[in-house]
């Protein structure tokens, strides 16, 4: 397998790694927030908003190479 194939196998994982982390948070930021902890959740939705920037990014860095 070549550099850039790697490449795009790893970009790929990272996407899918980054996804999986989201879904955790999302789901710890609703128990935040049926603890009141009304800034812990904003936080963590915070958090979860840069994960997808990120993938973003990533997706677009695939969509170069492909």
């Amino acid at each position: 397998m070549d550099q850039k194939k790697k490449l795009s196998v790893v970009i790929e994982h990272w996407i899918e790694h980054n996804e999986s982390h989201r879904g955790e948070y999302k789901k710890w930021a609703q128990t935040a927030g049926e603890l009141g902890l009304d800034s812990v959740k904003v936080e963590i939705e915070e958090a979860m908003g840069k994960i997808s920037q990120s993938n973003q990014h990533l997706m677009k860095a695939l969509k170069t190479l492909q």
